[in-house]
């Protein structure tokens, strides 16, 4: 019986030691509200029905199958590039409204990479613990964010050419969720052959952090997030966080020294509000900012002793709380579970997303993606290399008179017009008996016509593929999703052309 009762209180103490803070809780619940649609992972596909315009707080990526929102990063940087006018409005806006209401508590309560870097930092290692030199790197994400989401995306934008800089080159969340989670499904083993060294050196890069994580705390959160580098420009004026009330500091230096993120003071850039300073003040003096629904400033009570320095301020009894607190926690708890039961029933068995494109070569169809070579380099291309952008594709041959005229008088009016903003792709016949077609190029189509000049595969597949039978030309305009708006079997003319394009652009 006497064994009974001490494994019982054993185990009653492992599991109070055990059990996960509330701050792992909202971690945790965040972390799955945020990527609910689990089903991606069983299909391999990306989410992409409406509640995808909606950006989530934290670094989520776009391309994790089973991401329900965006990424406000990868979001920023599109605005920045203009591919859509309303988008910089909708962007900016969120993301001042997300650092108005929470500032960098977003980065310890609700960002889902965030919450992977904690249980690294767990592993049982040595730690390399904060000092001047990991304070001065800190502000080393402030250049991440003003030189890969600011300035590159912008000048690329000059060249009508949009260039994710930080989402394409380094950060660590789309190789581990986006990546990673669409590679670990069988039904994506094509996307293999697509691999190169630009995944070689995001892929060492994710190794870095994860490693990093291990050994110092948070190590991609404190020296190259550049959305942390954005929130924290809130901290101060921030509805959610830390606060400090001067008066009844003693200035000690307890809560510096035990914050394990670069602070020089409670609140200020790099404090993610993790409460760990509110345990060690003597004086109680730092509390919680905000309704104390979820965290109530100063739980634990009188001064700190050894043991309390290592209980997690968020956990401690303390001072017992009032009833209407504790019936507001328990609404709040309660409306918390509602709310991502029905999100998970949302994503996996009500939002379908947009029904797939069947590929074909009709109006409505998605375009087959042949790759073709191409006649000025050595390279290949292929329609879902231009999506993103209107395209256009003529087939032609060499002897037919009808295809040389339109392609000399016609469609070089469309780079005159849209310049980048369309991209014209001219398909040559795999016919070509010892025609040197290069050179026919050169003299028969002299200056600056914007087209892209390629081979048909072969037997003339990718012709054959969109009605094409034995007479040229044929002309298709894709949209920016590469789907089939309007085909054309024999001549066309630029304005009929244009009233096309006019639509889409």
């Amino acid at each position: 019986m006497e064994n009974k009762v001490e494994n019982k209180k054993g185990f009653r103490a492992w599991l109070a030691a055990h059990r996960p803070s509330k701050r792992r809780i909202i971690q945790l619940y965040a972390a799955l509200l945020t990527n609910a649609n689990l089903k991606g992972f069983g299909n391999g596909q990306i989410y992409q029905g409406n509640a995808k315009f909606a950006c989530a707080p934290g670094l989520n990526c776009y391309s994790c199958p089973a991401a329900s929102a965006s990424c406000p990063l990868g979001a920023l940087q599109n605005a920045l590039a203009g591919t859509n006018t309303k988008l910089p409005y909708y962007v900016f806006g969120i993301l001042m409204l997300y650092g108005l209401l929470f500032g960098r508590w977003i980065c310890g309560f609700l960002c889902p990479f965030g919450l992977i870097q904690d249980l690294l930092h767990k592993i049982k290692t040595p730690k390399i613990k904060k000092n001047r030199l990991t304070r001065t790197a800190s502000y080393f994400k402030y250049v991440i964010l003003v030189v890969m989401v600011v300035i590159l995306p912008l000048i690329y934008a000059l060249q009508d050419f949009p260039l994710p800089a930080f989402c394409k080159y380094i950060c660590p969340s789309g190789t581990l969720l986006g990546a990673g989670g669409l590679l670990s499904n069988e039904s994506n083993t094509d996307l293999f052959g697509m691999l190169g060294p630009l995944f070689t050196w995001k892929f060492v890069l994710l190794v870095v952090f994860i490693l990093g994580a291990v050994f110092i705390y948070r190590f991609f959160c404190r020296f190259f997030c550049p959305l942390g580098a954005i929130y924290g420009l809130f901290n101060k004026i921030s509805f959610l966080g830390m606060k400090l009330d001067r008066p009844k500091c003693v200035d000690c230096g307890l809560c510096v020294g035990q914050c394990e993120m670069d602070i020089h003071h409670v609140g200020d850039h790099e404090c993610i509000s993790c409460g760990k300073c509110v345990n060690v003040c003597p004086t109680g003096a730092i509390s919680y900012k905000g309704p104390k629904i979820l965290l109530a400033p100063n739980e634990v009570g009188g001064r700190p002793n050894s043991k309390q320095i290592k209980v997690d301020p968020c956990d401690h009894p303390g001072t017992p709380l009032p009833r209407k607190t504790k019936i507001a926690r328990a609404i709040v708890a309660a409306s918390m579970a509602i709310l991502l039961a029905g999100g998970l029933v949302y994503y996996n068995f009500i939002d379908k997303g947009p029904e797939p494109v069947e590929v074909g070569g009709e109006i409505g169809n998605a375009c087959p993606d042949y790759e073709m070579t191409l006649y000025e380099t050595a390279g290949t291309i292929k329609p879902s290399d231009t999506r993103g952008k209107v395209t256009v594709i003529n087939f032609w041959y060499i002897y037919c008179s009808a295809c040389v005229k339109e392609l000399q008088t016609e469609f070089p009016l469309i780079h005159q017009e849209y310049g980048d903003d369309v991209e014209v792709i001219v398909v040559h016949s795999n016919q070509e008996y010892g025609v040197d077609i290069p050179e026919y190029i050169q003299d028969n189509f002299p200056g600056d016509t914007g087209y892209t000049h390629c081979r048909d595969v072969e037997n003339e597949a990718f012709f054959k593929s969109l009605g094409g039978t034995s007479a040229w030309p044929v002309t298709v305009i894709l949209d920016q999703d590469g789907v089939i708006v309007y085909k054309v079997i024999g001549s066309t003319t630029f304005e009929e052309m244009r009233s096309v394009i006019d639509g889409l652009l």
